[in-house]
């Protein structure tokens, strides 16, 4: 039988029952904390009765920063994870408690990031934290009969896929852009992502010991490779093109005041001030829809247009999947005429 008592202003119901850990609530009256009583004696009967008692008491904001602090770590990106926290932590969700927010709550948002201009991937983003963050709250924080909110509303389709390439005379003007920008990295790392279909992150940081030119050949120690599908091969051929450039950049390690050491990067500057320098110049030559990750997809079009297996491109790009393989392959139509006949 549960007990209830007047608390000053407020009501407040207490249930023992024998093994279950004590339950109360607080209430505006004696109605609700009677209505409350009955529903979770019944649910004790009937050994549905799941304590929610923590989640009650855990605020969102409390979630995240223990999200933050036990979960990210553990991720491959923990950096752009905890830029996506930080927005939640400041958004007046961050007030309520995990048991009280629902579905609507999150759709609100999710219609609020829209109405302000954010890409769809970027929101489906966000939202698959706070639904990771439920889930591991769920199974791992003791909050067993806490609800998932996100499972119940229309989630962002996420990126669309992109099938830009570069057009005819872009490769010209756009290196001859670069090489006036006064960056002398600037075009040695367009025509390096295209030579050699590399990710921004793993193009800008290449070390001297990993090339060797005289084989023409790129080795990647094992806790650079990854394990996803964005992954880089153990061993990446070079082109000709490709040990070219190079080997200017190595000229001009030596021209800024030492010899290139082989612990260094290959490049002496970052990834940052060279995709400044590539925005400037697109912005100047009138190209409004083209990304440096676009370089990418012309890469691995490239190496197919030349003849190559699926698998040996792959083994190039590093796809592990066939079906991102494809998503990056647009071939020209004009470039297939001649094997046609």
């Amino acid at each position: 039988m549960a007990y209830i008592s007047q608390r000053g202003e407020y009501w407040r119901a207490e249930i023992r029952r024998k093994g279950y850990k004590p339950a109360y609530r607080t209430f505006d009256t004696r109605l609700q904390a009677q209505q409350w009583a009955r529903r979770t004696e019944a649910e004790m009967d009937a050994r549905t009765y799941v304590d929610q008692s923590e989640a009650e008491r855990t605020t969102f904001r409390q979630a995240l920063e223990r999200y933050q602090k036990e979960v990210i770590p553990q991720k491959r990106h923990p950096k752009q994870e905890a830029t996506r926290v930080d927005r939640w932590l400041r958004h007046d969700l961050a007030f309520r408690t995990l048991a009280a927010l629902r579905g609507a709550d999150f759709a609100r948002y999710r219609d609020e990031r829209r109405a302000a201009g954010r890409a769809e991937n970027t929101i489906r983003l966000e939202l698959q934290l706070v639904s990771h963050l439920y889930e591991t709250a769920r199974r791992e924080w003791g909050m067993e009969g806490l609800q998932n909110p996100l499972r119940n509303i229309r989630k962002p389709s996420g990126s669309k896929a992109r099938d830009r390439r570069l057009r005819s005379g872009e490769y010209e003007q756009i290196l001859a852009g670069l090489k006036r920008s006064g960056n002398p990295y600037a075009a040695p790392a367009f025509q390096l992502a295209i030579e050699t279909s590399l990710r921004q992150g793993t193009l800008f940081a290449l070390r001297w010991e990993w090339v060797d030119l005289d084989i023409r050949m790129l080795r990647f120690p094992l806790d650079v490779r990854g394990a996803s599908n964005k992954s880089v091969p153990a061993v990446l051929p070079l082109s000709t093109r490709a040990v070219q450039v190079l080997r200017e950049l190595r000229e001009l390690g030596d021209v800024d005041g030492a010899d290139a050491k082989e612990e260094e990067t290959v490049f002496r500057t970052t990834s940052n001030a060279v995709i400044c320098v590539w925005k400037r110049v697109l912005a100047g030559l009138g190209i409004a829809d083209l990304r440096w990750h676009d370089l990418r997809h012309e890469a691995v079009s490239r190496l197919f247009e030349k003849g190559f297996h699926p698998m040996e491109v792959a083994s190039i790009s590093g796809h592990k999947s066939m079906q991102m393989l494809k998503r990056y392959t647009h071939l020209n139509a004009e470039n297939l005429l001649s094997r046609l006949g």
